[in-house]
């Protein structure tokens, strides 16, 4: 069955022990609301009662490029991205970005003159904000528009004709967001839960320092878990019929002295015949009536057996067991993700699925 398996494994040069996490911990853990994050949201009742989901769509694939402005499709598409979580923008208004482009212009100014080093390769006589909608990119009727920042800049001794060129770049989105939560929001606050950012961290830190003092919002670092990984595992995968992964190559790293990392690189055909083999058939799990999208839909006991499946094929052939360690890094030919919170997409007609995903992990990160 499983034709093409290959193998690396190394000793990271760091001596972080990975700790071995529960299969069901993550997914039975609670919405939680940004009650408290945010001063103004401190009489907002929280939503809490909301699980990470157990089930979900079957991926579809979405032709955003007859939606979504070319120009700004490729900047999605071909930049790694770092995630964050921000919690609801107070009186966050998406007519008045040409304003906000001025306003973090200026800031971004007053933060240099003070002294303060953005650290951009080459000396840069000035930056410049712009910040738009990206149509397209919502899904449900409560999601709010995506919304693009990117600042440009130009070298301190570049020719007066030269134009300035993109520096960093980051957008703010929620995908098909949890609608009881969005609905229970007062209407001055606007969610955009995923963060996501690209370039110098000193830009990415001031970026994030306006915001929070013109939206009353907060940031946090946004890991994709454990869980997280194999649902994208899976939820890649499943897509193959339809567009080719060319591998499902993942990382682990397993608790040992030293610490040991493995790469393990299944066969595109393989993993697919393998996740087949544990779907489950709609018609036997359908009832006479029931909504079809329910039908389509895929469970996390699929995704954990799956995995199991995986794991299980590596243990008869190198004894090792994955089980003991935690997923680091998943990528196929759809896109790649790390725990550290990094994301690239390399096939915009499954990045809703993905983003959907994300969007939900960033909901639930954000503090109570």
């Amino acid at each position: 069955m499983f034709s093409c398996f290959s193998c690396a494994a190394r000793t990271p040069t760091n001596s972080v022990v990975a700790e071995r996490r529960s299969k069901s911990k993550s997914y039975r853990q609670s919405y939680r609301s940004c009650v408290g994050a945010a001063s103004r949201l401190c009489f907002t009742p929280g939503f809490t009662a909301r699980r990470l989901n157990a089930s979900r769509r079957a991926p579809k694939s979405h032709n955003v490029t007859d939606k979504v402005n070319p120009q700004q499709l490729a900047l999605l598409m071909k930049t790694e991205w770092q995630l964050s979580y921000v919690t609801p923008l107070y009186q966050f208004r998406h007519t008045q970005l040409k304003s906000y482009s001025r306003q973090l212009s200026a800031f971004i100014a007053a933060e240099k003159q003070q002294g303060l080093a953005v650290e951009v390769e080459g000396a840069q006589s000035s930056f410049k904000v712009s910040i738009s909608v990206v149509q397209g990119m919502v899904e449900a009727d409560d999601d709010a528009e995506t919304v693009l920042i990117q600042i440009h800049s130009k070298l301190l001794f570049a020719r007066k004709d030269e134009p300035q060129r993109p520096v960093w770049s980051g957008w703010l989105t929620c995908i098909n967001g949890n609608p009881d939560y969005l609905r229970s929001l007062p209407e001055d606050f606007t969610c955009l839960p995923l963060f996501c950012s690209s370039g110098a961290e000193g830009l990415t830190a001031l970026v994030k320092s306006w915001f929070q003092q013109t939206f009353d919002c907060c940031f946090g670092t946004l890991e994709i878990n454990h869980t997280s990984l194999q649902w994208l595992a899976a939820l890649w995968t499943n897509c193959h019929a339809e567009s080719s992964i060319q591998q499902l190559k993942m990382i682990w790293t397993l608790p040992v002295a030293p610490p040991l990392q493995v790469t393990y690189t299944v066969d595109p055909h393989d993993a697919w015949q393998l996740w087949s083999s544990v779907r489950k058939d709609p018609r036997e799990e359908s009832k006479g009536g029931e909504d079809v999208e329910e039908e389509n839909s895929i469970d996390i006991e699929e995704v954990m057996e799956f995995m199991q499946g995986l794991k299980g094929h590596f243990y008869r052939h190198f004894r090792l067991d994955l089980s003991a360690g935690s997923l680091k890094q998943v990528t196929t030919a759809l896109g790649s993700a790390k725990y550290s919170g990094k994301i690239k997409i390399s096939n915009s007609r499954y990045m809703i699925t993905t983003f959907t995903l994300l969007t939900e992990c960033a909901l639930l990160k954000m503090p109570l």
